[in-house]
């Protein structure tokens, strides 16, 4: 490792704040559509944002399909109960354009930012950055040499006006609107989010990164992604996720569309840091064309609970999935979390590792589904869960659904779940270290082969973060 990388990860370490993201602003808001959801507040989102009659039929018709369809009963949690869909407010905004430089973001806006290091990372690291904050984004640019490469990287209300020949094409065809209650829920409220496209050929050397923030009380962020690399492109795109801490609960329920056309690269990397007051309730899901790989990288610390299991259609023949999850469930959390590949064409290959930990009365559940159907030839899979255990009452629970069938197909599935060693918690604090300093270095060592994945500075921040959960976890 170089000097330059030396420093970089120091710096990082150093700059991690434990309420790094419990924080908020008082904000005049210029658009609140009130609280509660019916038609009138899907007409006033439309009509702030200035939308074709296309994009309002599209919100109508989802709003009534969410009000049809029951709440999850087979992958789900009695915990979703808990929601009040009638005392959340579905869209709060500043301004609908959001601001090329920093210094013209609204100041409140600004502060936020810059107090998460978000203008910082961007000089350092990244080729482009969309900073949301509540419903729309505050902040959206991208270096110059990629506009040039004809790469697209605005929100998803700048998609839908300026690039409607290409969004349109995908939109809504990965994750229908009737897929679940969530995603009909999103489909009719979205706002913000990314959208992407990566002309055939051009590899974008450093990452896209977008940033999520929830500052308002009683709140429900519906951000929508669509990102398409074209044949032969390649990226990668990473999310970060906070809140601060509200009394009541706060609702986050986005979906992901990714595309990869043939012989594309993406990898799509998130690590949230939700307080324990938000519902995270995501749809996330790619389709992988001839020759593509499609690689989901997640990492899940905080929230209430968290309902995520990202997915790779296998369409095209050679295509490649991967998802590797990390999950840190402590006192009252539940992190409900997995993996999804269904294969559709020859030759194709998916590869799922899940990592869970469970803190003090925390819960990990692990779901997955995998689908070979019989038609199929040459297909593999495989599947990794391995759950830790700190305390005597946490708990974890693995789900795996997997379906293969035909002769030529193969499969391997491999769970275990261990309680950290009292011999070597004992060992090490014979060494010198405290009770908690032992106990989160084996943490970080079970998860270390996942975590050497992540970029520098998302890896530091994610040892980081375990280390600041595991306070207080022992005893």
């Amino acid at each position: 490792m170089s000097e330059q990388a030396i420093m970089t990860e120091e710096e990082t370490v150093t700059t991690i704040d434990t309420e790094k993201g419990n924080f908020s602003y008082d904000t005049n808001y210029e658009y609140d559509a009130g609280i509660g959801l019916n038609e009138d507040v899907i007409n006033y989102i439309v009509d702030v944002k200035d939308e074709d009659d296309w994009v309002r039929n599209f919100r109508l018709k989802a709003l009534n399909v969410f009000n049809r369809k029951d709440m999850p009963t087979h992958w789900a949690t009695k915990d979703l109960e808990n929601i009040d869909f009638d005392v959340i407010r579905y869209y709060l905004s500043k301004g609908q354009t959001p601001s090329r430089s920093w210094d013209d973001v609204p100041d409140e806006v600004k502060e936020t930012f810059e107090r998460l290091g978000i203008p910082e990372q961007e000089r350092k690291f990244l080729a482009g950055v969309e900073a949301q904050f509540d419903s729309e984004a505050s902040y959206s640019r991208m270096k110059e040499d990629l506009e040039k490469e004809g790469v697209i990287f605005v929100g998803s209300t700048e998609g839908l006006k300026e690039h409607p020949e290409i969004f349109r094409k995908f939109f809504g065809k990965v994750i229908p609107t009737n897929d679940n209650k969530f995603a009909a829920l999103n489909s009719a409220v979205f706002s913000g989010g990314s959208f992407i496209y990566v002309p055939p050929g051009v590899k974008v050397s450093q990452p896209l990164q977008a940033y999520f923030r929830i500052n308002a009380e009683n709140f429900g962020q519906f951000e929508r992604t669509l990102i398409i690399a074209d044949e032969g492109a390649e990226l990668t795109y990473m999310e970060g996720c906070t809140a601060p801490k509200f009394e009541t609960a706060t609702l986050h329920s986005a979906v992901v569309e990714l595309v990869a056309l043939k012989n594309a690269k993406i990898q799509y990397i998130t690590v949230q840091n939700w307080s324990n007051n938000v519902f995270n309730l995501v749809t996330k899901r790619a389709i992988a064309e001839e020759g593509a790989e499609v690689k989901w990288i997640d990492c899940n610390i905080g929230s209430r609970l968290t309902m995520k299991y990202p997915g790779v259609v296998l369409n095209g023949e050679g295509a490649r999935g991967e998802v590797l999850s990390i999950a840190l469930a402590n006192d009252g959390q539940h992190q409900d979390t997995g993996a999804k590949m269904i294969h559709r064409a020859n030759n194709t290959s998916s590869n799922i590792i899940s990592k869970s930990i469970s803190i003090g009365e925390g819960r990990s559940t692990y779901r997955g589904q995998v689908h070979i159907p019989d038609h199929l030839k040459n297909c593999k899979n495989n599947t990794e869960c391995d759950a830790l255990l700190i305390n005597t009452n946490s708990r974890t629970d693995t789900f795996p659904a997997i379906t293969v069938r035909g002769d030529g197909n193969s499969v391997q599935h491999e769970a275990s779940v261990s309680k950290v060693s009292a011999e070597q918690i004992f060992y090490m604090m014979q060494r010198g270290l405290s009770e908690g300093e032992a106990m989160s270095l084996s943490v970080n060592g079970f998860v270390n082969d996942l975590v050497k994945y992540f970029p520098m500075e998302y890896s530091v921040e994610l040892k980081r973060l375990i280390d600041l959960e595991m306070e207080g976890s022992v005893g």
